[in-house]
């Protein structure tokens, strides 16, 4: 049972099972997309012949059209696909890619918090570092004779240079913002559409369609081994960390997809994710404090996962469709 917003599902009540697409041109349609926005990366320089790019700046500015050109591509290629020129409202066609404005704010900050149970011990490792720092600071400030308004003036100086640090690095805009944009947008909210219209069943899709999310990461192999020199074992070991990262996490992105309805649930999640790395298990810093604390969020993510994601508080009302966006039914 699908869940609506109200625009979708009234203007799509009365549409056929035939505006679904078949199996096989979904999956088909999935790896070109997966393949393009890959490929694409190496354009500027294969195809367009331009010179190499002088610093990695450029580098990465150069990735960042490209990507952006890939997910316009692949959301016109789902738009015709699906036919969305028949709906008339641009609301209508964005929400099909789970660009919605109802229940934005829950979409965003419930999705947050639930992934945060999962970080629970690098959190509090953080926390702890800020703490150790707090008080060498205060010992030093202290023999400096300084104020506690003049300390907090400090502590705003450093949040300020740190974050006009991340605004101007560009390995910041492309894990942070580019990166997490371009890959939900396409490998979540252009393909689940599409396999869910092909006739797919959706735990199906959340467990088999991160594979065109992880070999999308295989051209990191190739980098490492034949421009960056790294030894076959090498490569291959941290290329296959990245897939099995990229596969599990693929699956979490899915099911926030399919069960909010809204594209910004998967985007927080991933860009947070970004932010923190791996999660941390233990650390000796803390005295076991991390330890339990991951082991405390683990069991809180699993047991709040169902609930915190229940369709219900994301969407209006509930329909017979057989597609969480109300765009195609079929028998």
């Amino acid at each position: 049972m699908a869940l609506l917003s109200p625009s979708i599902g009234e203007a799509t009540t009365g549409m056929a099972a035939s505006s679904s697409i078949s199996g096989s041109s979904a999956i088909s349609a999935c790896a070109a997309m997966a393949f393009f926005y890959v490929a694409i990366l190496y354009s500027p320089t294969l195809i367009f012949r331009l010179p190499p790019p002088t610093s990695l700046e450029s580098f990465l500015i150069r990735r960042f059209v490209c990507a952006i050109v890939s997910s316009i591509v692949s959301v016109i290629a789902t738009s015709i696909l699906l036919g969305l020129g028949r709906l008339e409202e641009v609301s209508q066609i964005l929400g099909v890619f789970g660009v919605r404005g109802d229940h934005l704010l829950k979409a965003v900050v419930i999705p947050l918090l639930l992934t945060s149970l999962l970080y629970a011990g690098s959190l509090v490792f953080k926390l702890w570092l800020l703490i150790d720092s707090w008080r060498g600071d205060c010992r030093v400030s202290s023999c400096r004779r300084v104020g506690s308004y003049e300390r907090v003036g400090i502590y705003a100086q450093k949040c300020i240079a740190w974050i006009s640090s991340r605004a101007c690095d560009v390995m910041a805009w492309r894990n942070y913002v580019v990166a997490p944009f371009t890959e939900e947008l396409v490998f979540r909210a252009c393909m689940i559409p599409l396999l869910l219209c092909g006739g797919f069943k959706t735990y199906n899709i959340i467990f088999f369609s991160p594979v065109f999310f992880s070999l999308a990461h295989l051209n990191h192999f190739l980098e490492l081994r034949y421009w960056q020199g790294y030894d076959l074992w090498k490569a291959f070991l941290i290329v296959g960390l990245q897939l099995g990262y990229t596969v599990a996490f693929g699956w979490y992105a899915s099911f926030l997809f399919t069960r909010t309805g809204n594209v910004m649930s998967p985007i927080v999640a991933h860009v947070f994710c970004n932010v923190m790395g791996l999660p941390v298990l233990s650390a000796s810093r803390t005295r076991g404090l991390a330890t339990i604390a991951f082991a405390a969020g683990f069991v809180g993510f699993f047991w709040l996962l169902f609930p915190a994601t229940t369709p219900d508080i994301y969407n209006y009302r509930k329909d017979g469709c057989s597609c969480w966006h109300g765009y195609c039914y079929w028998e």
